[in-house]
């Protein structure tokens, strides 16, 4: 069972470069896509075989997020429930019978961290979001987390170490999210890998020369790790500042 989150930074734009494309040539059975950057019935996006679950954001051309599923959902829920955190179309939650698939796209706490009092609001609120799925069935969490958790999951830790998406306190809500019962596939299966990124910045040449941030993650249940086949970030794909990142888990 393959999985694909990728958050495409507009996918008007990215459509303009190859997606269409890329999607065939990934066939993944879940295709997560985060900052999709629509408002309903702005394109007309079908993939044969596959069900579309969409998530827009209230403002104009800012976040959202989308699933193309090849299997048909039980229940699909746009949101975690709270109205503070549910106009920006940033999370759905597919359930199937054996786990939930949620896609997300973590707010970011901006410049000077301005946003931070928010971001860590909205932690706390998800994070018993997902702890209440856990207790029914296993969670897979895939999307845009907007924190690089450890300092092997960037470039230039030191001279960013107060900045959004390398605070300490994005990454202790990461740290507290596995505490939970929660495992960053990537770092389970490559624990000391340096050097992998998902995001570069578009400044200062950034991605050729490999100056960027893991912020992209497939975050599962604990109870999953053994079924855990692959996970991967998929550097090669471009289109979007961030690249792909794929899991594989056994049927």
């Amino acid at each position: 069972m393959k999985f694909i989150s990728w958050n495409v930074n507009g996918l008007r734009a990215v459509l303009k470069k190859d997606f269409q494309a890329i999607f065939k040539q990934l066939d993944s059975d879940f295709f997560c896509l985060q900052e999709t950057k629509l408002q309903a019935k702005q394109i007309e996006l079908n993939f044969p075989g596959y069900q579309a679950y969409w998530n827009y954001a209230d403002r104009k051309g800012y976040s959202g997020t989308v699933i193309f599923a090849k299997s048909p959902a039980i229940k699909v829920t746009n949101g975690i429930g709270i109205d503070e955190f549910d106009h920006e179309g940033r999370v759905i939650t597919l359930e199937y019978e054996q786990f939930y698939l949620v896609d997300c796209y973590t707010p970011n706490s901006q410049q000077k961290l301005k946003r931070l009092d928010f971001r860590l609001k909205w932690e706390l609120a998800f994070q018993t979001y997902l702890k209440k799925l856990d207790q029914t069935k296993p969670v897979i969490l895939c999307g845009d987390l907007n924190v690089a958790h450890q300092k092997i999951d960037l470039k230039n830790w030191k001279t960013n170490r107060h900045n959004a998406g390398f605070s300490d306190q994005e990454r202790q809500a990461m740290t507290s999210l596995l505490d939970k019962g929660f495992i960053d596939s990537f770092r389970f299966l490559h624990p000391e890998t340096t050097g992998i990124y998902s995001w570069w910045s578009y400044r200062f040449h950034a991605r050729e020369n490999n100056a960027g941030w893991r912020i992209d993650y497939f975050i599962v249940s604990d109870r999953l790790k053994n079924r855990i086949l692959k996970a991967d970030i998929l550097t090669n794909i471009y289109g979007s500042d961030h690249c792909p990142v794929e899991l594989e888990l056994k049927e």
